[in-house]
């Protein structure tokens, strides 16, 4: 119980920090949104409560191999100006290529 609590308050604590700062220094926000925090914290989370090497490290290989795929979110957002798309507009097209990016993750994966 003391690590799922843990993990809420650290978890809490990174996305209400960088949403916060995003308002006052996006560019840092960015920055710091972009670094492997989450998996940094998932992975050694994860090894603390399994205790199973393997399986971390084939976590850990998914991540690496999901990080190209993520990256297709963020396209739109780079287009947008020359596109004409509105945030919403490119939060919606950035999802459906992470979903895209999904099936493709997952039959690398398999």
């Amino acid at each position: 119980m003391i690590i799922l609590l843990l993990k809420i308050f650290v978890s809490v604590f990174v996305i209400v920090f960088c949403s916060w700062l995003s308002g006052k220094h996006p560019v840092l926000a960015g920055f710091i949104v972009a670094l492997p925090l989450t998996s940094m914290l998932v992975l050694f989370f994860s090894q603390l409560e399994w205790q199973d090497s393997t399986n971390t490290i084939n976590f850990a290989k998914s991540i690496l191999f999901a990080l190209p795929v993520t990256i297709g979110f963020f396209i739109p957002f780079l287009f947008a100006d020359k596109l004409g798309f509105s945030f919403w507009h490119s939060y919606l097209f950035g999802t459906i290529l992470l979903v895209i990016g999904y099936f493709i993750h997952s039959k690398i994966m398999n």
